[in-house]
């Protein structure tokens, strides 16, 4: 009894915290330890650095997709061919981080937009639950379902995690920056919400200067 309590603790809190095709296998991300003082910028952005260090898949060809939006109308990223996307993967719709992340993309969307670059937001949600988050929040971003986990898992963002003999998959937040030809430019595991987007502007704009 005790046993289960904790680990249906452990899983309620981690549910809170919320173009061209290629065969590639689940990514594994180390974990980063993350400093207490979390909000500083610099530190936010050492560490998403640090993990992007880490990735096997920088330099590759994107897998394409098909899923639908919010609006139930199938996306692939191969529509996408010729723009730069910013592809990034999401816990919960409507939680606390995920809202911050999806809020300052939707802000930053036009500097986005004139660079050439569209956003995607994936999540295992329902279409309907990315609609209501949307109209709740006048979001301007396209979002994504992967309720089976596929695409998450393709990307390095459906994990398998465990409690004692407990094992369950759960979503970490990840980010890619993807070039007009559909090569992954950049890789962000680890992502932190607040400040995200405006640092993965950031490493476009260095991007498109190289």
């Amino acid at each position: 009894m005790k046993y289960t309590f904790f680990a249906t603790i452990a899983l309620f809190s981690l549910c809170l915290s919320g173009c061209l095709s290629m065969k590639m296998a689940p990514i594994k991300v180390a974990p980063v330890h993350m400093t207490l003082d979390i909000n500083v910028k610099m530190q936010q952005q050492e560490i998403e650095d640090a993990a992007a260090k880490t990735s096997p898949i920088i330099g590759r060809q994107a897998m394409d997709f098909s899923i639908p939006n919010q609006h139930n109308q199938r996306v692939s990223l191969g529509d996408f061919y010729g723009k730069w996307v910013i592809l990034y993967f999401y816990p919960k719709d409507d939680t606390t981080g995920c809202t911050i992340e999806a809020k300052e993309f939707t802000e930053l969307l036009p500097r986005f937009h004139a660079r050439n670059a569209e956003v995607l937001g994936v999540s295992e949600d329902s279409t309907q639950s990315h609609c209501d988050f949307v109209e709740e929040h006048d979001l301007k971003l396209t979002l994504l379902s992967d309720p089976n986990h596929k695409v998450m898992a393709n990307y390095g963002a459906w994990v398998t995690s465990s409690f004692g003999d407990l094992h369950y998959g759960r979503v970490i937040r990840v980010t890619l920056i993807i070039d007009p030809a559909g090569i992954i430019r950049h890789y962000m595991p680890e992502v932190i919400p607040l400040g995200h987007a405006e640092r993965v502007l950031t490493k476009l704009e260095q991007l498109q200067a190289q």
